[in-house]
């Protein structure tokens, strides 16, 4: 679903990825991790189609089709969605108008508002006077009207309250689908439900893995994917040993 090759990227006059492979493919969802400047959000705003983040070399490739130069608006209705980690608030744009927008007014936003407990929030600019954890909730909001196939998330847990952490977790696993489970059918056998959504998920905290089952992990360091590999396993030694050591695993 998502090939990323030999991916070299520029802000400004500065590179900040020198070399980006990485394959996601369908039902998939990865954990990246990485010190602060190493370039993880960067890597989600070049994926999103920012024109600021300037694709100098590589390619990237979703649902078959080489997305390197496409907009935003253009990839958003190709099935990719992102939660960022300091949004905008917007003045004048009502969230329930924003949630309409994201779902071409083909989703009850009173329903999905009312599973997040965020349908007092509706009336309201967008997270314009929000907390924390309810800019994230306006943010997941968002993304179940929207129902993308690739989910980029940056540090969800990031300013949440212990309040809403299980909440926000708990939707970020719903949204990847991690909640599917088998259902027997009239012969009594039991069927499988395939996930179909992929994901990519920057943490600091690992919080998050507390919340999803996640595939993969990898390490940005420097600009580089130095690492991949079970993403508990990953996160233990960066706790343990730093990031210095954690690069030695290159595959």
């Amino acid at each position: 679903m998502l090939v990323i090759e030999d991916l070299k990227v520029k802000l400004g006059d500065k590179e900040i990825l020198k070399h980006i492979d990485l394959k996601i493919k369908r039902g998939e969802t990865h954990i990246l991790f990485g010190p602060n400047g190493s370039g993880k959000t960067s890597l989600l705003m070049t994926i999103m189609g920012y024109p600021q983040y300037e694709v100098v070399a590589g390619k990237i490739f979703f649902k078959g089709q080489d997305i390197t130069h496409m907009s935003i608006n253009e990839r958003a209705r190709l099935g990719i969605g992102m939660s960022y980690q300091r949004p905008p608030s917007i003045k004048g744009l009502k969230t329930r108008q924003m949630i309409q927008i994201c779902s071409n007014n083909e989703v009850d936003v009173d329903d999905l508002a009312e599973r997040i407990n965020f349908s007092d929030f509706l009336k309201r600019d967008i997270n314009v006077g929000f907390s924390g954890g309810e800019i994230k909730r306006s943010e997941l909001l968002q993304l179940m009207a929207q129902d993308p196939d690739f989910l980029l998330f940056d540090e969800p847990e990031s300013g949440v309250d212990m309040e809403n952490i299980s909440l926000i977790g708990n939707t970020i696993n719903h949204l990847l689908q991690h909640d599917l489970h088998s259902t027997p059918d009239k012969s009594k056998k039991q069927i499988i439900k395939e996930r179909t959504k992929m994901g990519l998920i920057i943490t600091h905290t690992g919080i998050i893995l507390d919340y999803v089952t996640a595939d993969k992990g990898q390490v940005l360091y420097d600009g580089i994917l130095a690492c991949s590999s079970n993403p508990s396993e990953i996160f233990k030694q960066i706790k343990e040993m730093g990031y210095e050591e954690c690069i030695q695993c290159v595959t």
